[in-house]
C-alpha cells in the first residue's frame, strides 16, 4: 500500500470520533448547521498550527528530572494547545457571529450570555477539539500506525472535553474574564494529563 493510501487510511480512522458527534447532533436534532459544523472542525485544525510553532519554539529548555516533565506535560504541550484553541475560537466566533447575523451579538455586550449561546459554544468547542485531535492523530499515526486505536478513543475524547470548556472561555471573556481564565487554566490542568494516557 503506498503512502499516500496509508495517509488516507489514517485522516479516515481518525475521522470517525467526528462522524460519531456529527450523527449525535443529528439525532437529537442540536441547531448546529452543516456549514457551522465544518467551519469549526477547520477551526480546530488551524489551531493545531500556532500550537506547534509554540511547541517547537518551548522546545529549547535545559531542564530534567521532574521540572522537565512537569514542563513538557503542562507548558510545553496543554498550555500551548489550549491557548491556540482559545485563540482561534474567540477569532472564529468574532467572525462567524458578525458573518451569521448582522445583528449585535452576545460577545459585543456586556450583559451575561443567554443559555443558548453557553450550550452553542460549547458544542462548538467540542467540534474544535475533534478538529484539532484529528491532525494531531494523523501526525502520530504517520510515525507510529499503532497508537492510532487509543488516540481516536481517548486522544479525541480529552480534545473534545477540553475544547468544550475553552468554547465557553472564549465565548464568555468579555462579560466575565475571571470566570473564562480560571476555565482555561483548569483545563489545561486536565490536558497536562492526558499524554500521560496515550
Amino acid at each position: 500500500m503506498s503512502g499516500h493510501l496509508i495517509l488516507l487510511a489514517i485522516i479516515l480512522i481518525s475521522s470517525l470520533p467526528i462522524i460519531v458527534v456529527y450523527i449525535w447532533f443529528r439525532l437529537a436534532k442540536y441547531q448546529f448547521p452543516l456549514s457551522r459544523f465544518l467551519l469549526t472542525l477547520l477551526a480546530g485544525a488551524a489551531a493545531f498550527f500556532p500550537a506547534l510553532l509554540m511547541q517547537d519554539f518551548l522546545s529549547l529548555t535545559s531542564l530534567t528530572g521532574r521540572a522537565a516533565l512537569f514542563f513538557q506535560y503542562f507548558i510545553r504541550i496543554a498550555f500551548t494547545e489550549e491557548l491556540s484553541r482559545f485563540f482561534v475560537l474567540l477569532i472564529f466566533f468574532l467572525i462567524y457571529n458578525r458573518i451569521a447575523s448582522r445583528k449585535s451579538d452576545q460577545l459585543s455586550k456586556k450583559q451575561p450570555p443567554s443559555m443558548n449561546t453557553i450550550k452553542m459554544a460549547t458544542a462548538t468547542g467540542l467540534v474544535a477539539g475533534l478538529g484539532f485531535a484529528l491532525l494531531e492523530n494523523a501526525v502520530y499515526a504517520a510515525a507510529d500506525i499503532r497508537v492510532l486505536p487509543l488516540r481516536i478513543i481517548i486522544t479525541a475524547a480529552v480534545h473534545a472535553a477540553c475544547g468544550s470548556r475553552i468554547g465557553v472561555a472564549a465565548a464568555t471573556i468579555s462579560t466575565n474574564p475571571l470566570q473564562a481564565i480560571l476555565r482555561i487554566y483548569f483545563h489545561m490542568e486536565l490536558r497536562g494529563i492526558e499524554p500521560l494516557t496515550s
